[in-house]
C-alpha cells in the first residue's frame, strides 16, 4: 500500500465536530438528561470550566451549557481540555455531591478508547505506577486496565523505522489521577498519539501530515453507575465522532473495529 492512500480528502479532525457543537458554540449534544444529571458528548479543545492555569481565552464548557439549560449546573468529573467523551454534570449541589461520592469510591466504571504508538505486549493488562498529582508532591496509587481491540501496521517510515505500529486499546482506569491515561502509556513507551505533553512528537507529526490529525486520540466512551436516585444502573455510551470514527476506520481497516463497530467491543 502506497503512502498517498493513508491520507484522507478532506481535514477530519479539528477541536470540534459539526454534530457535537453548534456552529456559533453556544449548544452542546446532550447525550442524557433528568432532574439530577445531564450529560454531553465534550468536544476535543474545551476545558470544563475556566482554570487558573489556563488561558483566559479558552473555550469553557460550565458557562454554555449552564445557558443552553436554563439553570446553574455543577461539574462531577473532568475531562482533560484535549480529550473528548462523556462527561455529565449535576443538577444541583446536592444531586453533584451524591455521584462524586460514587467517583471518590470507584463505583463508577470508566471506559475510554485510545490510540497508542506500537503494539502491548502483553496485548492485554494493567499498568500499575504511582503518579504525583503535581511535580513535588507525594506520589498516589494510580491503576490502568487495558485490552487491545485492533492493530495496524502502517508504511509510514519513522527513523529507524521503515513502517508505524499502532494500537486501538479499550482503557478502564481504576483510579483517577491527573493525565492518568496518558502518563501511564507513556511510561510504557506506547504513548497515546496526539499527546502534547507526554507523547512522541515524530509519531503526532505524522498523523498530522497523513491524516490531519491534530487532536488527542483519547476518548471517553462510556461511564456506568447506580443512578444515586433512581437506584439503577446507568450506562451513558459516547462513541467517537464522526470524524474520529472514520480516522478509526482508515487506520485498523480490516479489523473488527470496522465490522463490528463500538458498542461489541464495550459490552464484550
Amino acid at each position: 500500500m502506497e503512502n498517498k492512500n493513508l491520507a484522507l480528502d478532506k481535514k477530519l479532525l479539528s477541536s470540534n465536530d459539526e454534530n457535537l457543537v453548534s456552529a456559533d458554540n453556544s449548544r452542546f449534544s446532550v447525550l442524557y438528561q433528568d432532574e439530577w444529571y445531564v450529560a454531553i458528548h465534550k468536544p476535543a479543545g474545551w476545558l470544563v470550566h475556566p482554570t487558573k492555569i489556563a488561558p483566559v481565552a479558552r473555550k469553557s464548557i460550565l458557562p454554555v451549557l449552564s445557558n443552553q439549560l436554563g439553570q446553574p449546573i455543577f461539574p462531577v468529573h473532568r475531562l482533560d481540555c484535549a480529550t473528548s467523551g462523556v462527561l455529565i454534570f449535576g443538577m444541583s449541589s446536592q444531586a453533584t455531591g451524591k455521584l462524586s461520592d460514587l467517583f471518590e469510591k470507584r463505583e463508577v466504571e470508566k471506559t475510554y478508547l485510545a490510540v497508542v504508538r506500537g503494539w502491548m505486549n502483553p496485548a492485554d493488562g494493567k499498568i500499575e505506577r504511582d503518579l504525583s498529582p503535581w511535580p513535588g508532591e507525594p506520589p498516589q496509587q494510580a491503576v490502568t486496565n487495558y485490552r487491545t481491540l485492533a492493530t495496524s501496521e502502517l508504511p509510514i517510515p519513522i527513523h529507524p523505522h521503515k513502517t508505524c505500529r499502532y494500537s486501538l486499546l479499550e482503557v478502564k482506569p481504576y483510579t483517577g489521577r491527573r493525565q492518568q491515561i496518558r502518563r501511564h502509556f507513556s511510561g510504557v513507551s506506547h504513548p497515546v498519539i496526539g499527546d502534547t505533553s507526554h507523547g512522541d512528537q515524530r509519531h503526532n507529526r505524522a498523523f498530522k501530515e497523513h491524516f490531519q490529525c491534530e487532536r488527542l486520540l483519547l476518548m471517553a466512551v462510556e461511564l456506568t453507575f447506580q443512578h444515586p436516585f433512581l437506584k439503577k444502573d446507568l450506562i451513558l455510551t459516547c462513541p467517537p465522532d464522526s470524524a474520529t470514527d472514520l480516522l478509526l476506520k482508515k487506520i485498523f481497516s480490516g479489523n473488527e473495529y470496522l465490522a463490528k463497530g463500538l458498542e461489541p467491543f464495550l459490552r464484550g
